[in-house]
Order: structure tokens, then sequence, then C-alpha cells
């Protein structure tokens, strides 16, 4: 069934289950946390982000061609400042397709469908394999810097896979890709094989990733 949302497409790839910090000065996005704002209920605070396939999240033009696959966001804290923009923190719910996008009003708003999880049996090898390809990786940056994530990995595939995607030091391109992946198993090959690539790359040329980890924060919510 088709839904609307308030839009905020951006230059990021947002995950179910893993919580994102958003700097929010443009005004028609500081439109929208005032939308947000005025709805009672909290748990109705929901709005839909896209990647920014090429184009940028502010200016004249704004975005130029989005990601049609994107997640849906609950609004969960918001800090307002004197000039009237936002630090806001949003938590992915689900996957969504955007069908259309309607600029004309004061904020963005889109016409999507959910794209539920597709619920197939992942193996606890694999899992494993996930997760130990990860701690590889963690114990290679923790011998640079200080460690790059805090806290217990999920076992439930699922969970374990939005966060594994959401640590991996890639490129928008590829991030979209994981996120477009139809279930957990998918997801879990596609970023355990692209961490293993990241762990030769860096025995062989030691040095910080493209991604700062550090500043993913997970949440089962």
């Amino acid at each position: 069934m088709s839904d609307t949302l308030p839009m905020f497409p951006l230059n990021a790839v947002i995950y179910p289950g893993v919580s994102v910090p958003l700097a929010v000065f443009e005004d028609r996005y500081r439109a929208l946390v005032h939308h947000l704002l005025r709805i009672e209920d909290p748990a109705e605070r929901v709005f839909g982000s896209v990647g920014i396939r090429e184009g940028y999240e502010v200016g004249q033009h704004g975005s130029q061609s989005l990601f049609r696959v994107g997640c849906r966001v609950q609004l969960t804290e918001v800090q307002s400042h004197e000039d009237g923009t936002f630090d806001i923190v949003g938590v992915g719910i689900a996957r969504i397709q955007l069908d259309t996008l309607d600029t004309s009003g004061v904020f963005p708003v889109g016409h999507v469908v959910d794209l539920p999880e597709v619920d197939t049996p992942v193996s606890p090898e694999l899992v494993e394999r996930s997760r130990a390809t990860f701690t590889a990786y963690r114990a290679a940056l923790a011998a640079i810097r200080a460690d790059p994530f805090l806290g217990e990995l999920p076992r439930d595939p699922a969970y374990l896979s939005w966060t594994l995607a959401a640590c991996a030091p890639l490129p928008l391109q590829d991030r979209q890709a994981l996120l477009e992946a139809e279930d957990a198993g998918e997801r879990l090959v596609m970023v355990t094989d692209l961490l293993q690539a990241e762990l030769r790359a860096m025995n062989v040329i030691p040095s910080l990733p493209a991604t700062e980890v550090a500043r993913t924060r997970w949440s089962p919510n």
C-alpha cells in the first residue's frame, strides 16, 4: 500500500536498526523537523530518507537524482539551537521504495511503499564467519587507533547484517547495494566479502579506511 512521508534525501545510506546523527540547517529540512515535532505521539514522528545518486543535499538545485530504495526513519532525539538549526538523531525502521517525490511544499514529500525483509534461513556458519571477519577487521583498526566500534555485535542475522553494512568502509554505491539486498543472508555474504577485501588491502598498506565507523551507533528499536 502506498504511503506519504516527509523526505530527507542524504548523501548517505541509512539502514534499519541503525541510528544516525544529522545536522539540520536548510530551511526545507528545518520545516520538516518542525512538522515532526508538532506530532504528539513520538512514535509517529517518522520521515523517509533515500540516498542521492547525483547532486547535493543543499543549495538552489537540491538533489538531482535519487536512489529509489531508502529507509523509513523515526526521529528520536532533537536539539534545537538559537539560530534555528537542529541536531537530530534518527533510527532506521524499515526499507521503503520511493515512487514519486513532491517538492512543491515547504519540505519534500514522498509517495512510498514498504519493502519488507524477505525471511529466509541463514546458516549459523555464515553468521559466525561474518562476526569473525568483522572481529578481525576491528582488531586491525584497533592496532592503528582506538577501538572503532563499541559494544557487542548482534547475533540475529538481520540485525547483524545491518550493523556490518553500517560499519563497513564502503563507497555510496556499495552501501546502497547492501540496502537493496533482499535478505539477511545475501547481505551478510556481500558485506563479509567486502570486509575481507578491506583487510587484505590493510595488510598491504596499513591505513585508516574511508569511513569513520566510530560515528555509527546501532539500535535494536
